[in-house]
């Protein structure tokens, strides 16, 4: 894709780019101030060999201040430019890194914004997608508050990072995702019938109720399970990309994940084997600034996500994730760079949760009903993609009416159709895992069934014994 600038580069000679770069503005979010810049957007380089390394000798001189630095030692991996001067590399860089955007918040393109071009159709179903998800979210949300549903969690505030990188992805890449990427899932072809069959573990249930509400999957659409235990997934989407990598396929691995989970050491550990493997993965972590109540500057003092990229040699890039159109153009870029390049690709996308983490969290203990009021409504990614294809003629306030209209009408059927379904069969707690039972499964099976038998009241009469 020839519309993006990719810059190979060091540290240093980043932050002199970002210093002559002119930025669009200044965008507030929780913990700092973050520049905007709709003309650069930055990867960085991985050291893969001396050859490369030969390559950069004749920029030393240009990149370097200190006329030292041009005698160089011999390490394996490469030369390393030596000096007599101790220096230490700083904490944290002048500048912070720049955050690509495409739209403003009234939904108006940014003067010179380098993006990729959607056509009417494409635009009018990334929106009527993140209508539904919308609309979904709530009244599923309702349903757990009466009591209908065990647990729910939406993703309010969320909903461009999860269709406008779907619409970026082919149904060959593998999606590894967290918790809060229903929409993908959704835009792939997972029926709201079978959203709702998930959520009530019904009989219908590809999980056949074994999982948690909102945990989907499907080997159909390449949408692996999600799984509880936060972080698990990222180093599976390494292993799942360097897969692909070895049988040749033009597709790629992307995993999703929140800020928490970089700091659990299995995000680091994914960083590094996917820099060191060139595994084709695109990692996509939304920064949305809590990890449930613990907020991003107590998670970490680094330059957000985007940042640590940089320490592992892999490309990486920051986006607005209210911004759907930039979303979309970074994700197909990322995707077309992991396949061609064989690379992975860190994509911080830089957004808010604007509604509790879940079912089980009140956020307004930790965090003031203002500023999730201002998210909520002046920075909805929803509102701000609907006013851009508004202004485009594409939509109006009747096509409004209509699809919120038949939508709700979609859910609440779905709600009340999968409620009625039996729950699977007692013996489904103990199939599936393996090809003949083994001895201590026969057993629980047996206390189990033992159990129902002396207390039957006690036991759900819609799950099959």
């Amino acid at each position: 894709m020839g519309f993006l600038k990719i810059l190979y580069s060091n540290s240093k000679v980043i932050h002199r780019i970002a210093s002559k770069q002119t930025l669009g503005q200044f965008h507030a979010y929780p913990g700092a101030l973050l520049d905007f810049s709709s003309t650069c957007l930055l990867s960085f380089f991985r050291f893969e060999s001396t050859n490369l390394l030969k390559e950069q000798s004749s920029l030393f001189a240009e990149n370097y201040d200190d006329d030292d630095y041009f005698q160089v030692m011999d390490f394996p991996g490469g030369k390393v430019p030596i000096t007599p001067q101790m220096k230490f590399i700083s904490e944290s860089s002048e500048k912070r890194l720049p955050c690509y955007r495409v739209l403003d918040d009234d939904g108006y393109p940014i003067p010179g914004s380098i993006f990729e071009e959607v056509s009417k159709e494409l635009a009018v179903k990334m929106y009527s997608s993140m209508v539904t998800l919308q609309t979904m979210d709530t009244i599923f949300y309702e349903a757990q508050r009466q009591g209908r549903l065990s647990f729910y969690l939406t993703t309010a505030g969320e909903e461009a990072i999860n269709i406008a990188s779907a619409a970026a992805l082919t149904l060959d890449d593998f999606v590894l995702p967290q918790y809060r990427e229903v929409g993908v899932i959704l835009w792939r072809g997972y029926p709201l019938q079978q959203v709702a069959n998930q959520l009530f573990g019904n009989k219908f249930d590809y999980g056949k109720g074994r999982q948690m509400p909102c945990h989907h999957g499907s080997n159909e659409l390449n949408y692996l399970t999600v799984s509880s235990p936060i972080a698990t997934q990222i180093p599976q989407a390494a292993g799942v990309a360097y897969s692909l990598k070895m049988d040749k396929k033009e597709a790629c691995a992307v995993t999703f994940l929140g800020d928490g989970s970089t700091s659990e050491g299995d995000f680091h550990a994914a960083l590094n084997f996917a820099a060191v493997l060139d595994a084709p993965v695109v990692f996509i972590c939304r920064n949305n600034g809590w990890a449930i109540s613990t907020p991003i500057n107590e998670q970490f003092r680094s330059d957000g996500i985007a940042s640590k990229g940089i320490a592992y040699g892999i490309r990486s890039i920051r986006v607005d994730g209210n911004d759907a159109l930039a979303i979309y153009s970074v994700i197909r870029a990322a995707r077309e760079m992991a396949i061609k390049k064989q690379k992975p690709i860190l994509v911080e996308a830089m957004t808010y949760r604007v509604a509790h983490h879940s079912t089980s969290d009140d956020s307004t203990k930790y965090r003031p009903v203002e500023e999730i009021e201002h998210w909520k409504t002046a920075k909805s990614p929803v509102s701000r993609f609907r006013k851009y294809i508004q202004r485009n003629g594409w939509w109006n306030d009747e096509d409004e009416s209509e699809l919120r209209g038949d939508i709700r009408k979609q859910v609440l059927q779905a709600i009340q159709v999968a409620e009625k379904v039996k729950k699977p069969s007692l013996t489904d707690l103990f199939t599936d895992v393996y090809d003949k039972l083994p001895l201590n499964l026969h057993d629980q099976e047996k206390l189990v069934r033992g159990a129902v038998k002396r207390a039957p009241k006690e036991y759900p009469s819609d799950v099959p014994v």
